[in-house]
């Protein structure tokens, strides 16, 4: 039985399933502050844990992420428990990478990717994206610029599919935070991202996609 935090009116017209990174479930505050602002915009957010990450917390103890058909079994659950909805599916870094994996689904309409993991820290020849190039629904992908997983420099010379809007936060690392010296802020950074996504939403659902 899944457990879900739920964000935004329960009756949205529009419901956006967020999935966790690899290292911090559905309550971090990225993904609290992610929901919140999307929600206020009258999306329906539904954060989940994959099992691992359930296990962890009943646990107390830190577990590596379960093997990917699992975490698409766990995704596609979720999937089951919201259907009839009009779905938009994405998440952070590993929840986003699942997520467009399942974009072909019927019941989901687009896919949004925050912090997209093409590849393992100082490891670019072991690519994880290459699916990305023959996705046929919407897409958007937020970056941060420096992302050590996939910077603006590496992401802009990979086969990326024209469904994907393509976004750079501006000295953003994985977790879209700038430097000091950048003169941004990590909070105008994910208030950037939650405009973004958010009219993303919107605007997919308008189209009837």
């Amino acid at each position: 039985m899944n457990e879900y935090m739920i964000d935004g009116p329960t009756d949205a017209s529009h419901t956006f399933i967020f999935a966790h990174g690899a290292g911090a479930g559905m309550a971090h505050p990225f993904m609290a502050t992610m929901a919140e602002g999307i929600a206020a915009q009258g999306i329906k957010v539904v954060r989940f844990n994959f099992p691992y990450m359930q296990r962890m917390l009943a646990e107390e103890r830190r577990l590596p992420p379960n093997k990917a058909p699992v975490l698409l079994a766990a995704f596609k659950e979720v999937l089951n428990d919201f259907t009839g909805e009009r779905l938009v599916i994405g998440g952070k870094s590993m929840g986003g990478r699942i997520a467009s994996h399942l974009l072909a689904e019927p019941e989901v309409s687009a896919g949004v990717c925050l912090g997209f993991p093409f590849h393992p820290v100082g490891k670019p020849e072991r690519l994880k994206g290459e699916h990305l190039a023959s996705l046929n629904k919407p897409c958007l992908l937020i970056q941060g610029d420096r992302d050590t997983m996939g910077s603006e420099a590496e992401v802009k010379d990979y086969d990326l599919s024209p469904s994907i809007q393509l976004h750079f936060l501006a000295d953003g690392d994985h977790s879209f935070k700038p430097r000091k010296s950048a003169g941004y802020s990590y909070e105008q950074h994910m208030q950037q991202a939650i405009t973004l996504v958010s009219e993303f939403i919107l605007s997919c659902n308008l189209e009837g996609k």
